[in-house]
């Protein structure tokens, strides 16, 4: 994440420090001078730092969780609003997301009990009363915080922890995108009745969250459906057409008058059975037309361009697209034969035209 700064790395993950939240350390660093002077300005941002602690340990009980189903997480964002851990990928299987989603709020638990021992009682309304009013013993505040990101994290408010479990739990009955549009659907509920709550009772943080889960809602709804639609969809039934194809032993002059025909970039080159040998830039046959127009483009073609097989899912087409730069896909067969050409755009596209 742009402007984020490493503070540590644990566990194989990156920890990380957006700037913004050094603003906010800074913002309540001069709130709490003002009101009580450089003693109340260290108990002040310790309870932050504190708070951000277990954030950091919610956002690890995800991360671990999803490591044991084979999910990797780079790295985990510190931000003014929270934490996020970057998972890879989200858990195929409904049951195992669920465990994913739970295991966050699940940390809060285990860390709201280790308090709750240490302090030897439970908090009360007075405590939250002085939490409200900034006061209050540091480990009992500390203690009911932890208590209030358990209970907000589990607001079917997706994309919150809350909205993954409820995308989850109808994940096991329904099909992954109309679990995910229903949870979506919920979460923006929640968010609307947060941003009310939030503009009649001046609370400006609760309208950022608003905005926050309901745009973040939206989001995931269109990419479940975009990912359904990568999952349903094959490569043969987005590619085009093959334009001009070489074939190995062809001149350059020849080779260049078939280019002429009409080309993306690059032309495939194949043997006598259209079985792909590689591919080769339209500007080198350019170049290669001025000193040796009798050359054989043999020598030329690159056997480094990644190939897509007609039958795979666009999805399977798009992690192909994640490991290069190309633009242009040649496509096969499963026995090696070039039938087709698939562009990013084409893969954009078919997705454009599901949202």
């Amino acid at each position: 994440m742009k402007w984020s700064f490493q503070l540590a790395r644990i566990a194989g993950i990156d920890v990380r420090i957006h700037a913004t939240f050094f603003l906010l350390l800074a913002w309540f660093g001069v709130v709490y001078f003002l009101e009580g002077g450089y003693g109340a300005m260290i108990i002040g941002l310790s309870f932050i730092i504190l708070l951000f602690v277990c954030v950091i340990l919610h956002e690890f009980g995800h991360a671990l969780a999803a490591r044991a189903y084979g999910i990797n997480t780079p790295d985990i964002t510190l931000l003014p609003i929270g934490g996020i851990a970057r998972l890879e990928r989200m858990p195929d299987k409904p049951w195992q997301e669920l465990v994913v989603a739970l295991a966050g709020p699940a940390v809060n638990v285990v860390i709201a009990f280790g308090l709750y021992i240490v302090i030897g009682r439970f908090f009360g309304l007075g405590d939250l009363q002085e939490l409200a009013e900034g006061r209050g013993n540091l480990l009992t505040q500390l203690l009911a915080l932890n208590v209030i990101l358990v209970v907000f994290n589990l607001l079917p408010a997706f994309p919150m922890d809350g909205g993954r479990v409820l995308r989850s739990l109808l994940a096991m009955r329904l099909s992954h995108a109309r679990a995910t549009r229903i949870a979506a659907a919920v979460g923006q509920v929640v968010a609307v009745l947060f941003g009310l709550l939030g503009l009649f009772g001046g609370n400006p943080f609760l309208l950022f969250i608003a905005v926050f889960v309901f745009f973040g809602a939206r989001a995931e709804a269109n990419f479940a459906t975009f990912k359904e639609t990568a999952e349903g969809t094959h490569v043969a039934a987005v590619m085009h057409p093959m334009g001009p194809v070489l074939m190995t032993g062809m001149t350059v002059s020849d080779a260049v008058q078939a280019a002429m025909q009409g080309h993306d970039g690059v032309l495939p080159v194949a043997d006598q059975s259209l079985r792909l040998v590689g591919m080769i830039p339209a500007d080198t046959l350019a170049r290669a037309l001025r000193w040796d127009p009798s050359g054989k483009i043999d020598q030329m073609v690159r056997h480094d361009h990644a190939a897509i097989i007609s039958d795979a899912s666009l999805s399977q087409a798009v992690a192909v697209m994640r490991e290069t730069a190309q633009v242009v896909f040649p496509v096969v067969n499963a026995g090696g034969q070039l039938v087709g050409m698939l562009k990013r755009e084409d893969v954009e596209r078919a997705f454009a035209d599901a949202a």
